[in-house]
């Protein structure tokens, strides 16, 4: 039987190359490569997109949707990295442990949208807690989400690695304080929630880790749970995830480190507080489970390989 060829259009990209180290040295996928000097050349480009049995798009949003369309074939299978498709019609979310029957949906997808990182560590508490009924989908929710510089791509990168850099950049910074960060449409939808949520993320003089929380008045939940008897449910949701896990009650550490998960391509979630009030928060890699890592789970999905192969756990 022959491999399965795959394509990633914007390799030179920060989630484009971790893509390609999670799929280089893997023998059971023939791995597509354009040529350097034509990656930009949009017949090139369309000759790869349309041989590949699955596609990475690690592109612009604008570039991503053009792509798209050089594809003129039912057999190509895309995965798309940008924010272009997350809540259009026609594409599955690529969050496999989100809510059941979620992992079979991208099994079978022509068409996955992967997430964006603060919306995966704010839809990994909040949207299962919604679709069981803990939290209503009116809920005024507030998050906040620290984050690694990567995330800001190949320019950011170059800006806190310089010598000469800003010395303001040791110091944790909030950014997009207009409250209209790009991921907030696909967490609203995701999550069925009614209204945005409240959200602000945080950049961090860290290279890759994240960890982003929600935080909950137990008394405008329904049954006023206990934080610990959400946990319980959690838990249960999350039972049995090979790169999902939930902490004992409290977590395991009197500190949360943005770092923590930093290089693993799974996700842990701490859930603490007592009978009044409840934080959830998720860490994990910005570049793993948040970008490049929930790709290459997808496409193992996708292409009927192991879910996890490939990936660091």
């Amino acid at each position: 039987m022959s491999k399965p060829k795959v394509y990633i259009d914007g390799k030179e990209g920060t989630t484009g190359l971790q893509i390609y180290d999670r799929l280089a040295a893997r023998e059971d996928l023939e791995l597509l490569l354009i040529d350097e000097e034509k990656r930009k050349d949009t017949e090139e480009r369309r000759k790869f997109l349309n041989a590949a049995d699955l596609v990475f798009l690690c592109l612009p949003d604008a570039a991503a949707k053009e792509a798209v369309t050089l594809i003129d074939n039912p057999r190509t299978r895309v995965i798309d990295a940008s924010t272009a498709h997350r809540t259009a019609e026609g594409w599955t979310y690529g969050f496999p442990e989100l809510l059941p029957g979620q992992r079979e949906k991208i099994a079978k997808a022509p068409r996955v949208a992967n997430p964006g990182c603060h919306a995966t560590g704010f839809l990994s508490t909040v949207a299962p807690l919604v679709h069981m009924g803990i939290l209503p989908a009116d809920y005024p929710l507030t998050c906040w989400s620290l984050t690694g510089f990567s995330g800001g791509g190949k320019k950011m990168i170059a800006e806190y690695g310089a010598e000469d850099r800003d010395p303001r950049l040791a110091a944790p910074a909030p950014y997009a304080i207009a409250l209209k960060h790009k991921h907030i449409p696909e967490m609203q939808k995701v999550a069925g929630l009614t209204m945005a949520p409240c959200f602000l993320p945080v950049l961090g003089d860290v290279y890759k880790g994240m960890a982003t929380t929600v935080m909950l008045h137990n008394r405008l939940l329904p049954g006023a749970p206990s934080a610990e008897e959400i946990r319980e449910r959690l838990a249960e949701h999350y039972a049995g995830q090979p790169l999902v896990r939930v902490a004992p009650f409290g977590g395991e550490s009197p500190r949360l480190y943005t770092t923590e998960l930093a290089g693993k391509d799974t996700l842990l979630l701490t859930v603490s507080g007592h009978a009044e009030q409840t934080l959830l928060t998720a860490q994990f890699d910005n570049l793993g489970k948040g970008a490049s890592g929930a790709a290459v789970q997808n496409m193992n999905l996708m292409l009927g390989f192991a879910e996890t192969e490939g990936l660091s756990l």
